[in-house]
This record gives structure tokens, C-alpha cells and sequence, in this order.
């Protein structure tokens, strides 16, 4: 367990290339203790690149991170430390009981039986791995990862439906609360993940775009919906997003209250709105910029 001022995650100027493509590029960020984690970002963002350097299944190109308090091993993953893969690996040649007997086998002195058995509860412990529904083996497969300090989670609500994500989520969090581990979840399932996380931290194009607390960023963002070619923010608003409609328009703004504003209607994002906010902003920039490649050739 991680001791008192020490993060859970450390990473500083890191970075990885695979060949000519830089999938992480200057990824600086820190990670509290006893928090849950929400990663995002479009698909190819870095975030899956992002956990396997953090789990020490490859190497940095450049920069540096740190895992409960020591340098990412480099021989191995962190003991401490579980990783679980997007595929959701397990041996598909045995039974529930027997993978549940492995995990304990292959975590001595981080085995709950207790935790175990309440997750794996609605599992058919005869049944083969192999034959179990996608629900379940993301709910074996999250048993299998429950007993570790830091929790590194690819996509592990991909492919459940809405109960299972709940039953999943609330086995992350539950840990958290109970153990003080810390938990980063890569998914797109935002709006499962509202309720759940602390905080959000948002990639594009292998860059932290966004990284802030949940409620923070919730409150620190108002939707306006208004006139087009009229302002209902100032200069201390940040626009991140604005889409006009005909005669009409919808903004997102970052900053501080927004005063009297006649005609225009002003809400209360949820985190779904702000994610997708910042994607559609991050694609247009990205738009942008490859028509500007294209005018230079």
C-alpha cells in the first residue's frame, strides 16, 4: 500500500513510439491514492499504450514513471500492481473454481476469499471459462485483478450490458473504499463512469488534453443554448465548443458564473457532454490541421 504523500502514479515528460507513430507523447500527470480514475479519449488516443507502460508490459521512449511510489520494474510488472487486458485473458481449459484457486495461488498475501466470493458469487463454479458469457468473464477476470494496490483497467466495461457495468463498477469502487487502492479505468462508457470516478483524464493524440476532478469539472462548465452571432459569455470564459444550428447555437464554456443573459437558456453539462465536447474539438483541430498539410504540398 502506498504510505502517506507518496502518488499512486507518477509520469513525467513520458512517451513511446512504435516505429514512426508516437502513440504517448509528453504525458506528465500525477495520481492520488484511494482514488477511482476515469481515462478517455477517441480511440488510438494512447490510452491503451498509456496502462501497459504504468504495468510494465513495455518500455517508455522517453520520460519516466513511477507506480506506488517506485520506478515502473522494468523485468516485470510491479507486484502490487494489476493489470487487466481489454481481451480479458483466462485459461480456458478451467473451471471458475479452479481460476479462483489460481488467483489465490498467484497473489499470496493479497487474496480475499471474502471479496472473491461475493464477485464470483453468480458464476457457475463448474463451468469452463470458456463458456461463460462476456458479463461473467469480465466480472471472473476483475475477481482475478481485485487483490493488487493499483488497479490498471483496459476497457472493462466494452461489451457489457448496463447491469453488469453497474455490478462492475461497483466492485472497483467498493474495493477502493474498502482497501484505500487506487483504480484508473481506460473506457468510453463515460456516462457509467460519472457517478463512479474522481477524477477524468482525457488523451488526444497521446497528449493529457484534460485532467481535472469530476465535480470540478462539472461545475466549472456551463452548456449555452442561444442566438446565433450573439455572446452570452466574456473574456474570462473559454470556448471549447460551439456548434450553431441555423439561427441558433450551442456552446460549451469553461470559467466562471455566467451573468444574466436574455434569451439564452443555460444548463448544467453532465460528463458525457463535456467529454464529447472536448473529442468533436479535438477532431476539428485535428480537421484543421491536415487540410493546412494539404494547402502546403
Amino acid at each position: 500500500m502506498t504510505t502517506a504523500g507518496t502518488h499512486a502514479v507518477r509520469t513525467s515528460g513520458l512517451g513511446r513510439r512504435h516505429g514512426g507513430t508516437r502513440a504517448l507523447r509528453d504525458c506528465s500527470l500525477t495520481v492520488d491514492p484511494g482514488s477511482v480514475v476515469a481515462l478517455t479519449g477517441a480511440p488510438g488516443a494512447g490510452k491503451s499504450t498509456l496502462l501497459g507502460l504504468l504495468a510494465g508490459l513495455d518500455l517508455p521512449s522517453e520520460g519516466t514513471a513511477e507506480v506506488l511510489g517506485a520506478p515502473v520494474p522494468t523485468g516485470g510488472p510491479h507486484p502490487a500492481v494489476g493489470y487487466l487486458d481489454q481481451s480479458r485473458p483466462l485459461p480456458g481449459g478451467f473451471t471458475v473454481a479452479e481460476t479462483l484457486r489460481l488467483g489465490a495461488a498467484l497473489n499470496p498475501g493479497r487474496w480475499d476469499d471474502g471479496r472473491a466470493a461475493d464477485l464470483a458469487g453468480s458464476l457457475p463454479p463448474g463451468s469452463r471459462t470458456a463458456a461463460l458469457s462476456g458479463g461473467q468473464r469480465a466480472m471472473l477476470a476483475l475477481v482475478l485483478g481485485t487483490g493488487p494496490d493499483l488497479l490498471l483497467l483496459d476497457e472493462p466495461l466494452a461489451g457489457l450490458d448496463p447491469l453488469t457495468r453497474r455490478r462492475v463498477l461497483a466492485a472497483v469502487t467498493a474495493h477502493v473504499a474498502e482497501t484505500g487502492a487506487t483504480a484508473v479505468l481506460a473506457s468510453h462508457e463515460v456516462e457509467d463512469l460519472q457517478d463512479s470516478c474522481d477524477r477524468v483524464l482525457f488523451l488526444d493524440r497521446g497528449r493529457v488534453l484534460l485532467d481535472d476532478d469530476v465535480d470540478d469539472l462539472l461545475t466549472g462548465h456551463r452548456i449555452l443554448d442561444g442566438p446565433a452571432g450573439a455572446a452570452a459569455w466574456s473574456a474570462e470564459h473559454t470556448v471549447v465548443e460551439q456548434r450553431v444550428h441555423g439561427r441558433d447555437q450551442t456552446v460549451l464554456v469553461r470559467g466562471g458564473p455566467i451573468g444574466p443573459a436574455p434569451g439564452w437558456r443555460v444548463s448544467a453539462p453532465g460528463l458525457l457532454d463535456v467529454v464529447m465536447a472536448y473529442l468533436r474539438a479535438a477532431e476539428d483541430r485535428s480537421d484543421d490541421r491536415s487540410d493546412e498539410a494539404k494547402e502546403t504540398r
